[in-house]
């Protein structure tokens, strides 16, 4: 639930309304560009490959020193609470 609402904030954050067409597209991109720019996709998308992936890349690397870290259980107790409050 936390993962899925830091999508949609980020997303809308990040969406940009810029009219494409009129010559001032952000960074000189092109039309279509500038419309994929103004969905907040490309926020949702560094969001789930930061925030997503990259520890689970790193867990799998190293998973003793991931698991042995203090902010790591703490996470994990948090999360475990949540999930058995069946939110």
């Amino acid at each position: 639930l936390c993962v899925v609402s830091c999508f949609f904030i980020i997303a809308r954050v990040t969406s940009l309304n810029v009219e494409p067409g009129f010559g001032n597209n952000i960074f000189g991109v092109s039309d279509g560009a500038q419309n994929f720019f103004n969905t907040g996709l490309l926020g949702a998308v560094i969001t789930t490959i930061l925030g997503s992936i990259t520890w689970q890349l790193v867990a799998s690397a190293f998973p003793l020193a991931f698991l042995s870290n203090p902010l790591v259980y703490v996470f994990l107790r948090i999360c475990l609470f949540l999930e058995a409050t069946g939110i």
